[in-house]
């Protein structure tokens, strides 16, 4: 998909939303003393960028393909982006394939 999905809102929007957090959970948790995950930069984790190499994904095709429709509903069964995963299981056989050659 091309497009982004951007939904715009007012502020009166905005306030009738309801707040999916789940408060209770979150104060028996701390009740509990369970901590919430530290995001990395807070526990001094360093990343060495000196051999990072920009990796740009191939462009992509449209092609007609016929697909058994039980393959199309377990990968659509899978939520969004079923034809990015369908596509990562055909370059895993690609790639497996020409390691082999």
């Amino acid at each position: 998909m091309s497009e982004e999905r951007i939904v715009r809102y007012t502020i009166e929007q905005l306030t009738q939303l309801e707040d999916h957090t789940d408060w209770a959970r979150l104060r028996a948790e701390e009740a509990a003393g369970i901590e919430p995950e530290l995001d990395e930069e807070e526990i001094g984790i360093e990343w060495d960028w000196d051999n990072v190499k920009l990796v740009v994904p191939p462009t992509k095709q449209a092609v007609s393909v016929r697909l058994d429709q039980d393959v199309i509903a377990f990968f659509k069964a899978q939520g969004p982006g079923y034809q990015t995963r369908m596509n990562a299981v055909l370059r895993s056989f690609m790639l497996a394939k020409k390691d082999k050659d």
